[in-house]
């Protein structure tokens, strides 16, 4: 598995080109699935796992990595598969999402590749486990399937949505009158996360489930509008990693439009590395927010809304 990670300076070339690459693996059978090869840290065999007392039912152990202590959580099970047994053959994934690092139990890693998120698409409505996905693909004529990460670590462990005294205000909303916000993410979880932690600050909320879903909704929403969208929408929150158009390519696409160029954009993803302040420079957004703190969110809507503290 020595040397399956290019280096991030390689990899960084493909962000603002709607491509990314997948990490290919198996569960349980011969099903595939991907993950962004930028949440990985490494890919290790499995090492040894401690058990803890009263761990919850998805997660096999805890693994001591590089001098840190790293819940490993078995993906099949947490997506209703049966549990994945431990041999020699298994690997983990090391991965870090929403500010903190987790292993993943799979039965086998394959290897990367290379794909353009126009070929990333939504779920099928009503496929099984779609509840657990947030997109698919197609690979040598068969199905990857992309889960939805953020759904099964909420799962484990509840993600608070609570603003802190200090931060609701439900007077920002009045502010706005009947303009509203929009958020685009392809996950359902987090939508929901975002929006309910963004309703104490009384606001007018519009969802888009993935890039080029909210570019549809502006664009039409602009031709309403006499000068610029923000007649209608103040700001758009985005998620970066999305079925057929990135957030990256989302805001290039946004920035580069007459009317809509002026409304800030605030890019909120789970994605970690160095690359990030460079690519918000790059595609123009306004501000860059990592997954998920409530406070952080919407003291950042606040600031790009200009209301004063």
């Amino acid at each position: 598995m020595a040397g399956i990670l290019d280096s991030v300076n390689q990899r960084t070339q493909l962000v603002g080109q709607n491509r990314l690459e997948l990490l290919l693996f198996k569960l349980i059978g011969p099903q595939r699935f991907g993950i962004n090869v930028f949440k990985v840290r490494e890919v290790l065999q499995c090492p040894q796992l401690t058990s803890l007392p009263n761990q919850d039912p998805y997660i096999k152990g805890v693994a001591h990595i590089r001098g840190q202590t790293i819940s490993v959580i078995d993906l099949s099970k947490a997506t209703g598969g049966p549990e994945i047994p431990l041999s020699e053959n298994c690997f983990i994934i090391i991965a870090e999402y929403n500010r903190s690092v987790q292993g993943f139990l799979v039965a086998g890693v394959e290897r990367i590749t290379t794909l353009s998120w126009q070929d990333i698409m939504p779920p099928p409505e009503g496929a099984g486990k779609s509840s657990y996905l947030t997109a698919v693909t197609e690979i040598e004529k068969q199905m990857v399937s992309i889960l939805d990460v953020e759904k099964i670590l909420n799962e484990i462990n509840p993600v608070s949505t609570d603003l802190s005294e200090e931060v609701a205000d439900a007077s920002v909303g009045m502010s706005l009158g009947e303009r509203v916000i929009m958020i685009a993410d392809d996950s359902t979880v987090a939508r929901n996360q975002v929006k309910r932690a963004l309703e104490p600050l009384g606001l007018k909320m519009v969802l888009a489930k993935n890039g080029q879903d909210a570019l549809n909704q502006l664009t039409e929403i602009a031709e309403q509008c006499s000068s610029t969208i923000e007649e209608k929408v103040a700001l758009l929150i985005s998620d970066i990693e999305m079925p057929e158009m990135d957030g990256y390519t989302l805001t290039a696409e946004i920035k580069n439009n007459e009317k809509m160029r002026s409304m800030p954009v605030i890019l909120h993803t789970s994605l970690s590395g160095v690359f990030n302040n460079a690519m918000v420079e790059k595609v123009g957004a306004e501000d860059f927010i990592p997954k998920f703190h409530p406070d952080e969110l919407a003291t950042a809507v606040k600031k790009w809304l200009k209301i004063e503290d």
